[in-house]
Protein backbone atom coordinates (compact mmCIF):
# COMPACT_ATOMS: atom_id res chain seq x y z
CA UNK A 1 0.00 0.00 0.00
CA UNK A 2 2.86 2.25 0.91
CA UNK A 3 4.39 1.78 -2.17
CA UNK A 4 0.95 2.61 -4.25
CA UNK A 5 0.87 6.01 -2.52
CA UNK A 6 4.78 6.82 -3.09
CA UNK A 7 3.99 6.05 -6.55
CA UNK A 8 1.48 8.34 -7.04
CA UNK A 9 3.44 10.51 -5.06
CA UNK A 10 5.98 11.01 -7.48
CA UNK A 11 3.79 11.35 -10.83
CA UNK A 12 1.72 14.38 -8.74
CA UNK A 13 5.16 15.49 -8.67
CA UNK A 14 6.46 14.43 -11.91
CA UNK A 15 3.15 16.54 -13.64
CA UNK A 16 3.80 19.86 -11.73
CA UNK A 17 6.95 19.53 -12.89
CA UNK A 18 6.48 19.11 -16.49
CA UNK A 19 3.39 22.01 -15.81
CA UNK A 20 5.72 24.15 -14.32
CA UNK A 21 8.60 24.05 -17.45
CA UNK A 22 5.82 24.68 -19.86
CA UNK A 23 4.83 27.54 -18.26
CA UNK A 24 8.62 28.99 -17.44
CA UNK A 25 10.84 26.70 -19.38
CA UNK A 26 11.26 29.61 -21.62
CA UNK A 27 12.59 32.19 -18.94
CA UNK A 28 14.58 29.79 -17.44
CA UNK A 29 16.87 29.17 -20.96
CA UNK A 30 16.66 32.89 -21.58
CA UNK A 31 18.30 33.42 -17.92
CA UNK A 32 20.43 30.87 -18.21
CA UNK A 33 21.93 31.82 -21.16
CA UNK A 34 22.04 35.51 -19.74
CA UNK A 35 24.16 34.32 -16.71
CA UNK A 36 26.63 32.86 -19.09
CA UNK A 37 27.09 35.32 -21.23
CA UNK A 38 27.44 37.78 -18.14
CA UNK A 39 30.14 35.32 -16.73
CA UNK A 40 32.15 35.49 -20.62
CA UNK A 41 31.64 39.07 -20.75
CA UNK A 42 33.19 39.89 -17.02
CA UNK A 43 36.00 37.15 -18.02
CA UNK A 44 36.71 39.28 -21.06
CA UNK A 45 36.26 42.68 -19.26
CA UNK A 46 39.03 41.59 -16.93
CA UNK A 47 41.66 39.94 -18.90
CA UNK A 48 41.26 43.05 -21.34
CA UNK A 49 41.96 45.37 -17.90
CA UNK A 50 45.02 42.84 -17.08
CA UNK A 51 46.65 43.59 -20.56
CA UNK A 52 45.91 47.20 -20.56
CA UNK A 53 47.37 47.34 -17.13
CA UNK A 54 50.53 44.99 -17.97
CA UNK A 55 51.19 47.70 -21.18
CA UNK A 56 50.65 50.82 -19.16
CA UNK A 57 53.50 49.46 -16.78
CA UNK A 58 55.70 48.21 -19.16
CA UNK A 59 55.50 51.94 -20.81
CA UNK A 60 55.90 53.51 -16.96
CA UNK A 61 58.93 51.57 -16.55
CA UNK A 62 60.07 52.54 -20.04
CA UNK A 63 59.79 56.48 -19.24
CA UNK A 64 61.56 56.02 -15.84
CA UNK A 65 64.54 54.62 -17.60
CA UNK A 66 64.38 57.41 -19.90
CA UNK A 67 64.29 59.80 -17.05
CA UNK A 68 67.17 57.77 -15.45
CA UNK A 69 69.05 57.91 -18.18
CA UNK A 70 68.88 61.82 -18.46
CA UNK A 71 66.23 61.76 -21.05
CA UNK A 72 64.31 64.35 -19.28
CA UNK A 73 62.49 66.43 -22.59
CA UNK A 74 61.43 62.34 -24.06
CA UNK A 75 60.90 61.14 -20.72
CA UNK A 76 58.16 63.99 -20.01
CA UNK A 77 56.67 63.88 -23.11
CA UNK A 78 56.12 59.61 -22.36
CA UNK A 79 54.43 60.28 -18.96
CA UNK A 80 51.97 62.93 -20.50
CA UNK A 81 51.07 60.21 -23.30
CA UNK A 82 50.84 57.74 -20.20
CA UNK A 83 48.67 60.27 -18.31
CA UNK A 84 46.00 60.83 -21.54
CA UNK A 85 45.44 57.36 -22.73
CA UNK A 86 46.46 54.89 -19.43
CA UNK A 87 44.34 53.03 -17.07
CA UNK A 88 43.33 55.28 -14.02
CA UNK A 89 46.54 54.21 -11.78
CA UNK A 90 49.43 54.62 -14.28
CA UNK A 91 47.65 58.19 -15.04
CA UNK A 92 48.07 59.33 -12.00
CA UNK A 93 51.59 58.45 -11.45
CA UNK A 94 52.21 59.48 -14.66
CA UNK A 95 50.95 63.19 -13.75
CA UNK A 96 53.35 62.69 -10.43
CA UNK A 97 56.27 62.16 -12.56
CA UNK A 98 55.09 64.64 -15.81
CA UNK A 99 54.96 67.13 -13.05
CA UNK A 100 58.86 66.27 -11.72
CA UNK A 101 60.53 65.69 -15.15
CA UNK A 102 59.00 69.71 -15.94
CA UNK A 103 60.46 70.93 -12.42
CA UNK A 104 64.32 69.87 -14.07
CA UNK A 105 63.96 72.41 -16.01
CA UNK A 106 61.46 74.24 -14.96
CA UNK A 107 60.21 74.75 -11.15
CA UNK A 108 57.34 76.73 -12.10
CA UNK A 109 55.92 74.75 -14.62
CA UNK A 110 56.73 71.60 -12.74
CA UNK A 111 54.71 73.46 -9.87
CA UNK A 112 52.08 74.37 -12.40
CA UNK A 113 51.22 70.41 -13.14
CA UNK A 114 51.21 69.70 -9.40
CA UNK A 115 48.41 72.79 -8.79
CA UNK A 116 46.51 70.70 -11.49
CA UNK A 117 46.92 67.54 -9.79
CA UNK A 118 46.10 69.78 -6.02
CA UNK A 119 43.14 71.46 -7.94
CA UNK A 120 41.95 67.90 -9.21
CA UNK A 121 39.20 66.26 -7.46
CA UNK A 122 38.95 62.80 -8.86
CA UNK A 123 42.67 62.10 -7.44
CA UNK A 124 43.27 61.31 -3.61
CA UNK A 125 42.78 64.28 -1.16
CA UNK A 126 46.32 62.74 0.23
CA UNK A 127 47.85 62.53 -3.34
CA UNK A 128 46.04 66.24 -3.75
CA UNK A 129 47.51 67.44 -0.61
CA UNK A 130 51.11 65.88 -1.77
CA UNK A 131 50.96 67.90 -5.09
CA UNK A 132 49.97 71.07 -3.31
CA UNK A 133 53.16 70.50 -0.93
CA UNK A 134 55.33 69.69 -3.89
CA UNK A 135 54.40 73.01 -6.42
CA UNK A 136 55.15 74.77 -2.93
CA UNK A 137 58.78 72.88 -2.66
CA UNK A 138 59.59 73.90 -6.47
CA UNK A 139 58.49 77.73 -5.71
CA UNK A 140 60.30 78.24 -2.11
CA UNK A 141 63.39 79.83 -3.64
CA UNK A 142 60.84 82.39 -5.80
CA UNK A 143 57.86 82.46 -3.64
CA UNK A 144 57.04 85.41 -1.25
CA UNK A 145 56.43 83.78 2.40
CA UNK A 146 53.02 85.32 2.23
CA UNK A 147 52.35 83.01 -0.94
CA UNK A 148 53.87 80.10 1.08
CA UNK A 149 51.78 80.45 3.53
CA UNK A 150 49.01 80.47 1.26
CA UNK A 151 49.62 77.75 -0.40
CA UNK A 152 50.10 75.44 2.71
CA UNK A 153 47.51 76.15 4.65
CA UNK A 154 45.50 73.99 3.94
CA UNK A 155 48.08 70.95 5.03
CA UNK A 156 48.32 73.18 8.45
CA UNK A 157 45.35 71.05 9.78
CA UNK A 158 45.63 68.53 12.66
CA UNK A 159 46.14 65.08 11.12
CA UNK A 160 46.99 65.85 7.84
CA UNK A 161 49.79 63.39 6.65
CA UNK A 162 51.90 65.92 4.92
CA UNK A 163 51.50 68.74 7.81
CA UNK A 164 55.07 68.21 9.39
CA UNK A 165 56.21 68.47 5.89
CA UNK A 166 54.42 71.69 5.60
CA UNK A 167 55.36 73.19 8.50
CA UNK A 168 59.22 72.40 7.88
CA UNK A 169 59.14 73.97 4.99
CA UNK A 170 57.40 77.40 6.44
CA UNK A 171 59.80 77.68 9.28
CA UNK A 172 63.17 77.01 6.58
CA UNK A 173 61.08 80.17 4.12
CA UNK A 174 60.43 82.16 7.65
CA UNK A 175 64.01 81.76 8.70
CA UNK A 176 65.16 82.78 5.47
CA UNK A 177 62.93 86.34 5.38
CA UNK A 178 64.66 86.37 9.05
CA UNK A 179 60.90 85.99 10.81
CA UNK A 180 62.42 83.99 13.66
CA UNK A 181 59.72 83.96 15.22
CA UNK A 182 57.62 82.41 12.64
CA UNK A 183 60.34 79.71 11.91
CA UNK A 184 61.00 79.33 15.36
CA UNK A 185 56.95 78.57 15.72
CA UNK A 186 56.89 76.05 13.20
CA UNK A 187 60.12 74.28 14.23
CA UNK A 188 58.36 73.57 17.84
CA UNK A 189 55.11 72.13 16.06
CA UNK A 190 57.43 69.47 14.68
CA UNK A 191 59.10 68.82 17.84
CA UNK A 192 56.18 68.35 19.43
CA UNK A 193 53.58 66.79 17.04
CA UNK A 194 53.83 63.11 18.16
CA UNK A 195 52.56 61.76 14.40
CA UNK A 196 56.06 63.34 12.93
CA UNK A 197 58.61 61.09 11.44
CA UNK A 198 61.49 60.86 14.02
CA UNK A 199 64.26 61.81 11.05
CA UNK A 200 62.42 65.24 10.57
CA UNK A 201 62.20 66.44 14.17
CA UNK A 202 65.42 65.72 14.56
CA UNK A 203 65.82 68.38 11.78
CA UNK A 204 63.71 70.47 13.31
CA UNK A 205 65.40 70.50 16.96
CA UNK A 206 68.85 71.28 15.10
CA UNK A 207 67.35 74.13 13.15
CA UNK A 208 65.68 75.55 16.22
CA UNK A 209 69.31 75.98 17.61
CA UNK A 210 69.62 77.96 14.82
CA UNK A 211 66.91 80.36 15.62
CA UNK A 212 67.82 79.83 19.50
CA UNK A 213 71.21 81.56 18.95
CA UNK A 214 69.39 84.71 16.74
CA UNK A 215 70.73 86.39 13.20
CA UNK A 216 74.28 86.10 12.65
CA UNK A 217 75.79 89.35 13.42
CA UNK A 218 78.36 90.99 10.69
CA UNK A 219 81.30 91.11 12.12
CA UNK A 220 82.62 94.34 13.33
Amino acid sequence: MADIFREIDEDVRRDKALEFWKNHGSKLIAVAFVAVAATGGWRAYQSYEAQRAEAAGARFETAIEKSRAGDTDEAEQEFAAIAKDSTAGYQRLARFRQAAEQAKQSPADGAKTYDALAADTSVAPILRDLARLRAAMLLADTASLDELRTRLQPLLAAGNAWGANARELLGLASLKAGDYDAAGKAFDEIVTDRNAPPSLKQRADLLLGIVRSGPIKPAS
